[in-house]
Parts: structure tokens; sequence; C-alpha cells
């Protein structure tokens, strides 16, 4: 089939979908989403683009309230934790149905063994799904789950239990995360037998909201309400996820009511869509921090001097006024404000031209230097225009004597290679994932053997550092977390791994006519509860 017919029947379906809403049924809400996801299994993942995916499928043992960071009852219905709290049990919620997908029709309920297969693919390396789709389950790692998971046993048909090596605070809420998805352990076997497992990944059923329809790469994905999801179908009938890459076509999408919700307004637009009387622009704080990495490994940046020089270099105050016109403040360190250990104490390195090249000059570094630095290809709500970031950074850095070359790539190949460690100086963010600062520090961590974990893209590992991680995970009194954390802020301040930049309020524009949506302080885009008037 050519392109252009591909792109004019995707047209004339839009047109449908959007007729049949005006009309009053069947619900078709459209998202304009900014990317293609790698793959429809959140463990798999670690990008919001490729987690909002596959969100719409599925359900966790415990979820977070929508639009919030507190914890709700989901699959299981409720737990017991121990006195020492090395030992977590969860009792199973009865009833929920498996949805079906072309061949496959469930022949059970969710039960203990949907459980089990779902963390034992990612914990054992003998299981049969251990390997299929690469392998890689970077948040499980970085959770630190394979040394804290002593057991997982399944006490009957609806009662696990999670005995853990020791106790760790963030445990409820980082199985409140993507990673934590329980998947059919019945699929997965139907799809090992049909000799297709690679099929377990890119054709989703799940127990959630939504089942999955089709997905054609950087066009779109669609989704129908799950009749029988087990909190009752959800008020929209049809979801349809509009991969476009470009903010104002995002934009113009909404205006002509092509789509209802967008991702990621470009800061320059935020005025005309406040003016504009059917759209509403909804905020929210974001637990979010953007930052760019000092690759330890890469001489020169091997040296403390080095990097406290190149943080002095980049004006701040200058790129923030550019880059995100208003929505972003100067951050100082890794963890918003308002979030439990947050020292502010942490000064500013400050924009200081004349002190870096004194300090390059006191390291025995002779300018002019090569170095490349590494532009973020798509849009977060941490950093809305990478490349105008890095040509700020860019010229900041040559009036230092360094001359930075800008590199990208598409944004999966992009993260890969930021965890190979190619990249000198590399722009990176993060939106947290749980409301835990444990959620933020672990991606600086280095695991029990000395290796980076695999979002530790400075390449840097600190005794203390990691000591204070382990502390802070291990108590439940969150006084001496927070303690724990603030002596972690200056840690990292002193030995400079990373230079942050800047925390920013979130803007969703929605069309007026969008009811039930919550934006979420996680960053994610989750539709169970909305509905178009």
């Amino acid at each position: 089939m050519s392109k252009l017919l591909k792109t004019g029947l995707l047209a004339a379906g839009f047109a449908a979908l959007l007729s049949t809403t005006a009309l009053g049924a069947p619900k078709t809400l459209v998202y304009c989403s900014e990317g293609s996801p790698e793959n429809f299994t959140p463990a798999l993942n670690t990008t919001g683009t490729s987690l909002d995916a596959a969100r719409q499928v599925y359900d966790q043992l415990v979820e977070f309230t929508p639009g919030t960071t507190n914890l709700e009852p989901a699959l299981a219905e409720k737990w017991d934790v121990s006195a020492d709290g090395t030992e977590v049990t969860f009792h199973l919620r009865k009833g929920v149905k498996w949805q079906s997908y072309k061949g496959f029709k469930p022949s059970r309920d969710f039960n203990a063994d949907d459980v089990l297969f779902s963390f034992n693919r990612q914990w054992k390396k003998d299981h049969p799904y251990s390997k299929v789709s690469g392998g890689s389950y970077d948040y499980f790692n970085d959770m630190g789950m394979p040394d804290l998971l002593k057991s997982i046993d399944k006490v009957d048909d609806y009662t696990v239990k999670f005995t853990l090596t020791k106790p760790n605070a963030p445990f409820l809420a980082n199985l409140a995360m993507d990673f934590s998805t329980i998947q059919s352990a019945e699929y997965a076997d139907y799809l090992l037998k049909a000799g297709t497992p690679e099929k377990f990944d890119q054709e989703p059923v799940g127990t959630g909201a939504f089942q999955f329809v089709a997905y054609q790469k950087d066009a779109v994905i669609r989704y129908k309400a799950f009749p029988n999801f087990w909190r009752g179908k959800v008020k929209l009938d049809n979801l349809v996820f509009a991969i476009t890459p470009d903010a104002a076509a995002r934009y113009a999408k909404l205006q002509k009511n092509e789509c209802q919700v967008m991702i990621g307004p470009n800061p320059s637009d935020l005025k005309s869509m406040q003016a504009n009387g059917d759209l509403k622009v909804l905020t929210n704080e974001g637990l979010n921090d953007m930052y760019f990495s000092f690759n330890t490994t890469k001489p020169p940046l091997d040296k403390k001097e080095v990097r406290q020089a190149l943080a002095m270099a980049i004006n701040k105050d200058a790129l923030i006024a550019d880059v995100y016109e208003g929505s972003g403040k100067s951050a100082t360190t890794l963890i918003p404000s308002f979030m439990l250990g947050y020292n502010d104490k942490i000064p500013e390195y400050g924009y200081d031209p004349e002190k870096a090249k004194k300090l390059l000059a006191d390291a025995g570094v002779k300018t002019p230097i090569d170095i490349d630095l590494w532009y973020m290809p798509v849009y977060r709500p941490y950093n809305p225009n990478g490349k105008r970031m890095g040509e700020l950074m860019q010229a900041d850095l040559a009036k230092v004597g360094v001359n930075a070359k800008l590199v990208t790539y598409e944004w999966g190949d992009y993260r890969k290679r930021l965890q190979n460690g190619e990249a000198s100086l590399p722009q990176m963010g993060w939106t947290g994932d749980n409301g835990d600062p444990d959620n933020f520090f672990f991606l600086f961590a280095c695991d029990s053997s000395g290796k980076p974990v695999s979002q530790n893209y400075p390449r840097w590992c600190n005794k203390d550092y990691n000591e204070h991680l382990e502390k802070a995970r291990a108590s439940a009194d969150k006084a001496e977390r927070a303690k724990l954390y603030q002596e972690m802020q200056q840690i990292t301040f002193d030995d400079v791994p990373y230079l942050n930049i800047a925390h920013t309020v979130v803007y969703t524009p929605v069309r007026k006519n969008v009811e039930g949506f919550k934006p979420s302080p996680l960053g994610r885009f989750e539709f169970f509860d909305t509905d178009l008037k």
C-alpha cells in the first residue's frame, strides 16, 4: 500500500471517528502523542512515550489515584506487611477478566500465576520469556529488585507473598510503577506454543480499561473500551493515539478538533491557547528535573575541576528564559522543592566564564578542546526544545575554549547509546515515577558490584552516595530519610557528576468538552476517567 494511500485512509478514519463522536455515539477521544512506542510491555521500557501507550491496556497490583501520588488497591484488593518489613502479602482481586486478541481467548480469570509470571520474567534468567524482545529490564534492575527479592511465593490462587532481603521504604510505591505491570501467563504460553513469543510484547493483552486494536508505527495506535473492565466500562468507547512529533502540528490538530488532548505545547503558544475559548490549559507542578551529565569516564571530564568549570560556563538564566519562556525555574538539586528531603542550602554554581577558564587552566587543560554535546530529539515537559538548548550551551562553552559538537539520534537509539557510555555531555531529564525521592536519587546509583545503573549516564560511582541511598531505602523514619537525601544532594554538588538546569510547570491543553482528565504529577497520560461532553 502506498504511503499516500495510507495517509489518506488514516485521515478518513479520523474524520469518521470525529463525526460519530459529534453525533453522540460512540465516544472517541483522540490524543496527540509525541512519538512511537518501542513496544507494549512496560517492563522493557523506560520512556513515557512507550509507557503511556501500554498503560491503557494494563493494571498493577497497586496503583496511583489518578492525578496524585497516593497509592490505592488495584489487582490486589489489600496487602499485609510483616512487623519487620520484609514480608508483603498481597490478597488478589477475584473475578478480574483478561482481554482477548485475535486467536487468543482466555480460559480463566486473573490469578497468582500471572503475578509470578510478570515478576519472574524480569528476575529469573531461566524463565522462558527472559530473553524475548532483548530481555533488558532496566527499571526492575535499577530499582534494585534482584538484590531486594528473596522469594515470590504463590500461597494460593489469590494470595502472593513477596519476601525481601531487607526492609525497603519505597517498595509499595515501586510496585505501582509501570515495570510492575501484570501480564497474562496464559497468553504468554499460548504464543510460546504457537512459536511467536515476540508478539507478546507487540500485541498486548491486559486487564485494563482499553483493549489494543492496532498500531501503525509513526502514525496511529487504536484502542477500544474493554467491556469487562473490573472497575466497570469506562465512559469512552474508543481511544486513538495520533502520533505527532511536532508541537506546532499537535496544536494545529487540537484547534481543528482532530485531537482533544495533546502533550507538550510550545511555551510560545501558551498565551494563544489560554485565550482560545474552545480550549482549556490544565497545569500542574512538575515532578521533574532537567539536567545534563558529565561522563566521568571520559577525560578531561574525569577531573572534578573540569566539571565545575563547565558548570560555571553555562548561562542558566539566559537558557531558561529562552527555552522555557516562563514555564521553568532554575534547579539547584535533583528534586523539586516540594519533595521530602529537598536541601535548600545547595547554591547555584553561577555563571562565571572567567573563573571557568581559570579552573580549566589549573586542571592542566589546554584550550581549545573538542567535545561532543548531545541534545534530546524529543519533547519532554522538562525540556521543550532540546536542540535550542544545545545551541545555547554550545555558544556558552565556546566562550571558555570548548568546541562542542552537537549530536543527536532517534530517541530509542539516543538512550541506548547513552547507556553504553558513548556521550560526553548528554542532555537528559527525569519525571518521577512514584512520588518518592528514591525514584530520583537512584538515577546516579551503582549496583552492589560497582556497576552504574542503566540510567546513570555520568557513569559515576560514589561509595558515600550509595551507602546513603541504601540507608534511606531501609528506613521507615521520614526525618532520617530526609536528612540522608539532603546529604546526598551535597555530595553531588561537591563532585559535580551532572548539572541541574530546571524544574518546570507542566501544561496540558485539552478541548473544552473534555471532562475528568487529570494531569498526573508523574507525567502520565491515562484516560480511564476521561469523558467527552
